[in-house]
């Protein structure tokens, strides 16, 4: 199933999530972890993408529920039920679906439900079900569509458990606590799922390949910036460090090249995966279009697990769900390219399903408040023609 454009310094501008121009490469530079050492002279074995507008098949919009104070986890009773919120993850969905939904589900098991409704069957609804089903619970999603056609199928798929997760001048004194609880409770059981049949979820090196470049204009209606939290210091522990390479050693034309290693959830296999799992588990799956809390209330459950995402904004009247509009395109697969890698505001992750290549220009406010779901081609058409020179450059050095 996502950014700062303008820093003042290198350990600023490498920074985790997909807030960040790296957009999910796994902690840089502000959490102290460039390194100055560069890499061995050896040019490592790099298969060029094959960036064509033609070779696009898919293009879809993510609406990123973006919720100020972080996502929404508290409870409430309607009529009968006892609901429990599970949803405004921002850009970190995936990332944090596992550790938000052992919250969510250590509340809902607290009433002692035989059964439990989960409303919704993106990222969280799912982690959340097959979490309840482990902790001895009966359970069955509703929701109007299976994965592959939620907002969740629509995201990069890149391990970015900070984006857009909150603001730091909004966020509770204690939330920065819960977020890293959310965060390496994620991680841990991210791990389970590597090395599985179709690779739900691997790693995968990530290069930031920096040229000279005049700073992107921001449009003169921009918004004021604000002051999305960053947490990445505290899970510093969990992934590789960011390594400066030597631009000669490498077969781009750069001012400067970092590299790290990212994880990639590959969404199509992870969420089948998933969804089998559930299935397998007893789970059920109704189709259900809720308009209303007393629809759900009228379902007859005790307990109700709701992870309606930016659904959530109309379903509950929750004006503080914000959306911000993401876009990708995907490449035709190359099973040969293993890497992700970000030049000039274009960021790319190398999915199973076709290669992910996102325009993350325009900071942190690109697609803040924005609610069309429409496609824009020009946009997906100018990302990839972009990364299109950084293999023309490497075909004709």
């Amino acid at each position: 199933m996502p950014l700062d454009t303008e820093r003042t310094s290198t350990e600023q501008r490498y920074t985790l999530g997909r807030r960040r121009l790296l957009h999910g490469a796994a902690l840089l530079g502000s959490s102290g972890l460039l390194s100055a050492c560069a890499a061995t002279s050896t040019r490592p074995s790099l298969p060029p993408i094959r960036a064509s507008t033609d070779r696009i098949y898919d293009m879809a919009v993510c609406l990123r529920p973006f919720r100020a104070a972080g996502p929404r986890l508290d409870t409430e009773r309607v009529g009968n039920s006892l609901v429990v919120h599970n949803y405004g993850h921002g850009g970190s969905g995936w990332s944090l679906s596992w550790g938000s939904s052992a919250m969510a589900v250590a509340k809902a098991m607290e009433a002692h439900p035989q059964e439990i409704a989960v409303i919704g069957c993106g990222a969280l609804g799912l982690t959340s079900a097959i979490l309840a089903q482990r902790a001895g619970a009966k359970v069955t999603i509703y929701a109007r569509e299976q994965v592959p056609d939620t907002r969740s199928f629509r995201a990069s798929g890149a391990w970015t458990p900070d984006s857009r997760i909150a603001l730091g001048s909004a966020a509770g004194p204690g939330f920065a606590a819960v977020w890293e609880q959310m965060a390496r409770t994620s991680f841990k059981t991210h791990r389970q799922y590597l090395g599985l049949p179709g690779t739900p979820v691997e790693w995968t090196d990530y290069y930031s390949v920096r040229a000279d470049e005049p700073p992107v204009a921001k449009p003169a209606h921009t918004e004021p910036e604000l002051d999305f939290a960053s947490y990445s210091r505290s899970i510093a522990d969990l992934t590789p460090r960011a390594r400066k390479l030597a631009p000669q050693d490498m077969p781009w034309r750069a001012k400067t090249i970092y590299r790290t290693e990212i994880m990639v959830f590959n969404i199509a296999d992870y969420g089948h995966t998933l969804l089998n799992d559930f299935f397998i588990a007893g789970g059920q799956f109704r189709h259900a279009d809720f308009h209303s809390p007393a629809e759900i209330s009228a379902l007859g459950k005790r307990v109700v697990i709701n992870c309606t995402g930016y659904g959530a904004r109309a379903l509950w009247k929750d004006d503080s769900v914000v959306p911000v509009r993401g876009q990708i395109a995907r490449l035709i697969p190359q099973p040969e390219v293993h890497y992700g890698l970000d030049y000039r505001h274009v960021y790319v992750v190398p999915r199973r399903d076709g290669i992910i290549v996102q325009d993350v220009s325009g900071g942190d406010m690109k697609g803040y408040g924005i609610d069309t779901e429409i496609v824009d081609r020009a946009e997906s058409e100018h990302a990839v023609t972009t990364l299109a020179e950084l293999f023309d450059q490497r075909l004709t050095s």
